[in-house]
């Protein structure tokens, strides 16, 4: 964790306690936390997750916690605790740790499909004000991959801002930032870590009690970044290859950082593959040019191919709109159209429960078999 030691709160009715304050408390989560207090539930925000135990920091002091089992038990699809969610903890009655026993309501939520054949939705980052989308200049800068990333973005509630880091190996690097604030109609940031360049750029979005998330391919500087803006190395860095372009990931967990001016970063693995989780809202806004034109076919079922009168296809031929945003446009509405629905969720839920107490019968008998043996 970051080395910063929260300070005594400040005198006066109105003062928040320093150490929560620090992390982004504010009166909008004191008064969403007035329903949990009741219970006898304190807050804490988590600041780091490292399988299935969570760090968290409270009023005076950070520990490490598990889950109560009626949250492990009662929490939705997505709904487990994330980094930068804020959440209620409880005493056991035993003693010992304080445990997370509910999750506040979220502002924001960068949510992804969770990796491999799970059916699911897996939180990569809650509570989060800005969304750092961070990608290179070199063979990693794919405004393909950066559509999907500002879908997801605009889903969470977040406001996307896209990085691009190792200005100082390019050229042509405000050229490209240009392009791509206009293709993708987001603020675009060029930057190096090694020179400072653009970093000033970024104040704007570093204000005290604003958390910001980093998120991106592996290998393109999200650490390093992480790293010049704290003044000090919070977390490992390795630089991506030369020969394909591509990174290794660096960062294992995620993790949530005060930085020196008072903002809060939180920096997130390198992930390989980002599949979109009911993210309609946020693949409209992204891909808003297509359905402005789309609202000027002359059919309203036109699929945008040959049909006549099609102003999609006519702003294709005109130059006004580049046909790889269409294409990209139907390839992310096929993959939500194509997502499991929540019956189907339900339906993978049961069975691998199902499938937990099938193994423990098996072990139980196994155990009374050789228990019969002796």
């Amino acid at each position: 964790m970051t080395s910063n030691s929260a300070s005594d709160a400040s005198d006066g009715p109105a003062a928040l306690p320093q150490s929560l304050a620090s992390w982004g408390w504010t009166d909008h989560w004191a008064a969403a936390f007035e329903p949990f207090a009741a219970d006898g539930r304190f807050p804490a925000r988590v600041v780091a997750q490292h399988r299935g135990r969570w760090l968290l920091a409270g009023e005076r002091h950070e520990w490490s916690a598990a889950l109560t089992g009626r949250l492990r038990h009662e929490a939705r699809e997505g709904g487990l605790p994330a980094v930068g969610d804020w959440v209620g903890c409880v005493i056991p009655q035993g003693g010992g740790a304080a445990r997370i026993d509910a999750v506040l309501p979220r502002r924001s939520a960068f949510v992804r499909r969770a990796a491999g054949s799970h059916l699911g939705a897996q939180t990569v980052a809650a509570n989060v004000d800005t969304l750092f989308i961070t990608s290179s200049f070199n063979a990693d800068l794919n405004l393909r991959r950066l559509e999907r990333y500002v879908a997801m973005a605009r889903e969470s509630g977040a406001e996307p801002v896209l990085l691009l880091t190792k200005d100082d190996l390019v050229e042509d690097g405000a050229a490209v930032v240009d392009r791509l604030a206009n293709e993708l109609r987001i603020p675009v940031v060029g930057l190096s870590s090694h020179t400072g360049a653009g970093v000033d750029d970024l104040r704007r979005w570093l204000v005290p009690g604003q958390t910001i998330a980093l998120v991106g391919s592996s290998g393109v500087g999200k650490s390093t970044l992480l790293n010049y803006l704290a003044g000090e190395e919070l977390m490992a860095t390795r630089e991506i290859r030369e020969d394909d372009g591509r990174g290794r990931h660096t960062t294992t967990h995620r993790e949530l950082f005060r930085l020196p001016g008072g903002s809060l970063m939180l920096d997130t693995p390198g992930v390989r593959e980002l599949g979109l989780w009911d993210a309609d809202q946020g693949l409209a806004d992204t891909f808003g040019e297509i359905l402005d034109l789309a609202d000027r076919c002359r059919y309203r079922d036109c699929r945008h191919e040959n049909e006549p009168g099609c102003a999609v296809q006519a702003a294709i031929r005109s130059g006004e709109l580049d046909e790889g945003r269409l294409v990209s446009y139907r390839r992310l509405g096929e993959e939500l159209a194509g997502q499991p629905t929540e019956a189907d969720r339900r339906e993978a839920k049961r069975q691998f429960f199902k499938s937990m107490e099938v193994a423990a019968h098996a072990r139980a008998r196994q155990k009374d078999n050789r228990w019969r043996e002796r």
